[in-house]
């Protein structure tokens, strides 16, 4: 008994993050217990359009590896593209370079090269990605985490401390402004539109003149549009006046989504900090805490080299 005892993990946080730590301890042989506010359908991560390229996330020698790493996981995961959710797909990052990407990508991205004429207006980098759809990933991580016995809690969690376990790990976004507490983790609210897709079967990011972002990202029956990220604002109701600008700055790139019927309208707050906070606590009582959140946008993007370094610094 002493010995289940010890290897009882609670996981606090159930969004990508959370859930990736967990099945990565719970297939390491733990006894891991995930406790989370929001089923995994209304967590922030559910929101996101899950191009996996690093946005808004430091440091960056750090961010760089996770990434990599999650990268590999992403390839293998897309040869079950049904189940996982995760294809593999040909897309442009308007205003990228290879000098720029190559800082941190160093040759371990195949295909990626300077976008053609054909492919972008403007400066660009082509590149063959994960494209997550989370509608369906989220609920395949949790499914292979149950498989692998692990247990997931809905419930509020007003304090770290309520966790009563020999390790706790912290993976609550947002909710580590309160619940650690952090202040220096702050919300970057991002707005998307979703419509029906008229036929794009590539993906596109860009930014105009003035800075304001536009993508589109196609998923399985719809084509995700952004974006907007907008420091400190708390607000989860979508603004009319946003979703209809994010829909025309997509349209300049693709006409045809002008006449697209607009399906849903979501928004999510993004986890800032200035660098990600991966980093094994020890407490007053002997207990082990390890945190791993702030990533920003790039959640998906790191969450399996995250999930695998939080998983190490959880052993004795």
């Amino acid at each position: 008994m002493e010995k289940r005892r010890n290897d009882e993990v609670i996981v606090v946080g159930g969004g990508v993050i959370g859930l990736t730590t967990a099945l990565v301890l719970a297939e390491s042989g733990r006894r891991v217990r995930v406790w989370t506010r929001d089923p995994v359908e209304r967590t922030t991560s559910a929101v996101a359009g899950a191009l996996w390229w690093p946005y808004k996330i430091e440091p960056v020698a750090l961010a760089r590896d996770w990434a990599l790493r999650s990268f590999d996981v992403y390839t293998e995961l897309a040869e079950r593209s049904e189940a996982t959710g995760v294809r593999m797909v040909e897309g442009v990052l308007g205003e990228g370079d290879l000098d720029g990407a190559d800082a941190w990508a160093a040759g371990r991205v195949p295909g990626l090269r300077a976008a053609t004429a054909d492919e972008h207006g403007g400066v660009g980098l082509s590149a063959r990605l994960p494209l997550i759809d989370m509608s369906t990933h989220l609920p395949w991580l949790r499914e292979r985490f149950l498989s692998a016995g692990g247990s997931i809690e809905t419930r509020e969690v007003s304090a770290l401390a309520e966790a009563e376990a020999p390790v706790v790990v912290n993976c609550t976004g947002l909710g580590a402004r309160e619940l650690v507490p952090d202040p220096s983790v702050r919300p970057v609210r991002g707005q998307l539109v979703v419509v029906e897709n008229p036929g794009i079967d590539t993906w596109l990011t860009s930014s105009d003149a003035s800075g304001e972002m536009a993508y589109f990202f196609p998923q399985p029956g719809r084509l995700l549009l952004g974006g907007t990220a907008v420091e400190d604002a708390w607000s989860l109701e979508p603004d009319p006046k946003v979703a209809e600008a994010i829909v025309g700055r997509c349209a300049e790139l693709r006409p045809e989504i002008a006449g697209a019927r607009v399906l849903d309208h979501r928004v999510g707050l993004r986890p800032v900090r200035d660098a990600v906070r991966l980093e094994r606590e020890l407490l007053p009582d002997g207990r082990v805490l390890v945190h791993n959140y702030g990533h920003g946008g790039a959640g998906v993007t790191v969450a399996w080299g995250c999930a695998e370094e939080a998983a190490a610094l959880t052993s004795p």
